[in-house]
């Protein structure tokens, strides 16, 4: 599928109802990460119905244990696309036998892309088409390169509007589960940070608590490259891989396990809750740079 207007060009795909490419027309560059699985094989993943990993890799649902993925399975799912225009795609994707295997609800999942302008809007719509409460936790992953592929990481920096400081929390490595007892500080200046590999020697900054409504990644000079606007969205992951030319900012409602959670899924922080019949909604916007 192809969305495409004066500024922006987009091609989303099927299978995991995933953005492949974002061109932007007027700077001649591209914005998405093109998938090299050098360095990892993704583009703009969907998470759901689990953000990240679950302690041990099973989530407890009325009492019975049920194996997970990390990130879950929406992202290697083929959704349908149901409707499809100049500047607006949305996909489909609906439970099924294999999805009650590993997450007992009953559910639709709708993803719609709206492309205006330099900005291309990302919306969720889950709807509970089952008689009973239901649990999830649904996240963005896009990943976004850097403007030449001789652009290492410390070539830009990190920009939140608005922000003096924020607080951060990593992953355990030995437990591959968020660790929420020792906080960090990311102290800004001027709104910004350094981006630097040594920032994601323990895989992604964790930052809980709503604290980011927007994000920028800019050259070093400050000059916007893409952002993202993220309001309502009480967890944030930034992420890259080590010598990797692209940085991933990461919207979630809700997020990994922390280390020794092994409660029921209803009672997991962050948790979202649909009840038999409901909706709920979710969206972010990407915005390409000046």
């Amino acid at each position: 599928m192809k969305l495409e207007n004066e500024r922006l060009y987009v091609e989303i795909v099927e299978q995991g109802a995933e953005v492949i490419r974002i061109y932007d027309k007027k700077r001649d560059t591209e914005l998405l990460w093109g998938a090299d699985p050098i360095y990892w094989k993704r583009h703009s993943p969907i998470l759901f119905p689990n953000v990240g990993k679950t302690y041990h890799n099973t989530m407890r649902i009325n009492g019975t244990q049920y194996p997970t993925s990390q990130h879950g399975f929406a992202r290697d799912s083929r959704f349908q696309c149901i409707r499809e225009t100049a500047d607006t795609a949305s996909f489909l994707l609906t439970s099924n036998e294999e999805t009650r295997e590993v997450y007992p609800f009953d559910f639709e999942l709708f993803v719609t892309y709206i492309l205006e302008g330099k900005t291309l809007k990302v919306s969720w719509e889950v709807q509970n088409t089952g008689d009973e409460e239901m649990y999830f936790t649904i996240g963005g992953h896009p990943a976004f390169c850097f403007a030449r592929p001789d652009e290492k990481k410390s070539d830009y920096i990190l920009k939140f509007p608005g922000k003096e400081s924020l607080d951060y929390i990593l992953v355990n490595l030995s437990e591959a589960a968020a660790d929420p007892e020792k906080v960090y500080k990311l102290n800004l200046e001027n709104e910004s940070c350094p981006m630097t590999e040594e920032m994601f020697a323990n895989d992604a900054l964790i930052f809980d608590g709503g604290q980011i409504e927007e994000v920028w990644i800019c050259h070093a000079d400050g000059k916007p490259r893409v952002g993202m606007e993220c309001k309502g969205f009480p967890n944030f992951g930034i992420w890259s891989v080590k010598d990797a030319p692209f940085v991933c900012l990461e919207p979630w409602m809700g997020r990994c396990d922390d280390v020794g959670f092994e409660s029921e899924l209803s009672e997991k922080p962050y948790i979202n809750k649909v009840s038999a019949g409901g909706t709920f909604e979710q969206s972010y916007v990407i915005i390409a740079g000046d």
